[in-house]
């Protein structure tokens, strides 16, 4: 199957941005298309005063639903949750064996995962810095073990470099950062650097040039001792007679260069992604289960919106459940369902806001879940958590980061599509999303085939409760209608990660619904509470 390669995605742009300009320049170029992963967290939330008995009805127990529920029923008000889904968590969801899910278009995948294994659909780790789902899992008791963002063990692949045989990223990484050293202080003995550095400095910067790159005492990138602690040695020491060392031998410059797996290298030096970073021991899910179970008696599930009104009076919300139509009324309401959703059930609201909720795009993602036999990345390739990256259209192969030595089967991130490939692997059914991800995966592991077990594939333009990944906010997007979606329009007030300037990341939906509920409070104190 030919695949066809458009435009860069903003992700794969921010990626070469890091890489080339470094890391200040792509937080910039991230705030700008307001990817920015920075918490502004200022605590828990303070809503102080009698709200005098006002009703909130909050739609969708995402965390920003569930989030505004739990600080506002503490401050004092009557909240009532609407969810679409049979489960709390939204976005905040896991696949366990035994689970079953349909998408849109109605193809129904049971997922035969063995007891304790799982895929994340959704968000998979949690940066150092989202201090409020951290501060929320604290709270709640969510247990957290570390996510390996990079493994030095694990492969970066490219199909036209070495032959397209993978690499480890150590080897890649030495000889990189070798080989540029070594360009820089032939550079500096040559005097080429006089207008721009001093004498005193050129000598500081030669040795952090040979400690950096691994440099022998003549400033050369060479196979060797310094080069191969680096990049691994083609015999590792060992014990007895047989124990000496043999050294590696590093790849050329033009080699490097022209295999471009270079630009993977980045991918733990940008800010949202540096360790240490997190995940709740068992799946993603066990935060918005832990929400959840302080909400008990508030959220009513398998709730479908249908329509959304307001009035002086209050909201009034029409919804399909248990096979009948229902009404629920508050005197106010925060909507969590994503545009991409709400877009397509009425609601009253003003001129301005309308259009708001219409204009935003939600990006196409898929995401594989693969099981195999036996945890043959361990056992046979010493990889123990991290990443591996390709430039085949699945991008990146992602490796358990608990469980380690476990006997039994495992089950591997196999595929995480973005752009032109996301929206081609939606178009296929799960089985072959599933095939698709087995045979490129075997391009890095050929394991795959003979050790591939059962798979399980989410396309999110075709999940029924978002229909799409997140908001995907550009400049001129943001500077046209989100203030307007911050808005609160008469009693009805948005919220969730696409009300952020952390779009895709749970940090975002619970900051939304914080800075939501504050103004919304503010606004009930003002007017005396109910309708």
């Amino acid at each position: 199957m030919q695949h066809h390669r458009g435009s860069m995605t903003r992700r794969q742009l921010l990626a070469r941005i890091g890489l080339t300009a470094g890391g200040a320049m792509m937080y910039q170029a991230m705030s700008s298309l307001g990817m920015a992963a920075e918490s502004d967290w200022k605590g828990p939330a303070k809503l102080e005063g009698n709200p005098g008995g006002a009703s909130v009805l909050i739609l969708g127990a995402g965390l920003a639903g569930m989030t505004a529920a739990y600080e506002m029923r503490k401050a004092g008000y009557k909240v009532k949750v609407l969810e679409f889904n049979s489960r709390p968590g939204g976005r905040n969801w896991t696949l366990h064996g035994g689970d079953s899910y349909t998408e849109l278009g109605g193809a129904t995948q049971h997922c035969g995962f063995d007891q304790g294994l799982y895929l994340n659909p959704g968000p998979w780790r949690i940066p150092h810095h989202h201090r409020a789902v951290l501060s929320y899992c604290k709270q709640f008791g969510v247990a957290l073990e570390s996510f390996v963002q990079v493994n030095y063990n694990a492969l970066l692949h490219s199909q036209k470099g070495f032959g397209g045989k993978p690499q480890r990223f150590r080897d890649i990484d030495a000889d990189y950062k070798g080989h540029v050293a070594e360009l820089l202080a032939k550079s500096t003995r040559q005097r080429a650097l006089d207008q721009l550095v001093s004498k005193e400095d050129q000598e500081i910067l030669l040795e952090s040039l040979r400690n950096w790159g691994a440099l022998d005492h003549d400033f050369g990138y060479v196979k060797g001792r310094e080069s191969s602690e680096r990049r691994g040695f083609a015999k590792y020491p060992g014990g007895g007679v047989s124990g000496a060392p043999e050294f590696s031998e590093p790849f050329t410059t033009s080699d490097i260069l022209r295999s471009r797996l270079w630009t993977a290298l980045a991918a733990g030096n940008n800010y949202e992604m540096q360790t240490t970073m997190f995940q709740p021991v068992g799946g993603m899910d066990q935060i918005g289960k832990a929400f959840a179970r302080q909400l008990e008696g508030v959220i009513e599930y398998q709730a479908k919106v249908t329509r959304i009104d307001q009035d002086d009076a209050g909201v009034s919300v029409s919804y399909q459940a248990g096979g009948g139509e229902h009404v629920a009324k508050a005197d106010w309401c925060i909507c969590t369902i994503p545009l991409s959703v709400l877009s397509r059930i009425p609601i009253t609201v003003g001129d301005a806001m309308n259009e708001a909720i219409g204009k935003l795009p939600y990006a196409a993602s898929v995401k594989m879940g693969l099981q195999f036999k036996r945890r043959f990345w361990e056992e046979d390739e010493a990889i123990y958590g991290g990443i591996s990256y390709t430039d085949l259209p699945i991008t990146l192969i992602s490796y358990p980061s608990t469980g380690y030595h476990s006997p039994g089967k495992g089950v591997l991130l196999g595929g995480y599509v973005w752009g032109l490939e996301a929206y081609e692997f939606t178009s296929m059914s799960p089985a072959e999303r599933v095939r698709k991800a087995v045979e490129y995966g075997a391009q890095l592991h050929p394991q795959y085939p003979r050790e591939f077990d059962n798979g399980i594939a989410v396309g999110w333009h075709r999940v029924p409760f978002t229909h799409g990944c997140f908001g995907q906010w550009n400049e001129e997007l943001r500077s046209q209608y989100y203030s307007t979606l911050c808005q609160i329009d008469g009693r009805i007030a948005l919220a969730g990660e696409h009300i952020s300037y952390i779009p895709a990341w749970q940090e975002g939906a619970i900051l939304s619904a914080l800075d939501v509920a504050g103004r919304l409070h503010h606004k009930v104190m003002a007017t005396g509470g109910r309708a």
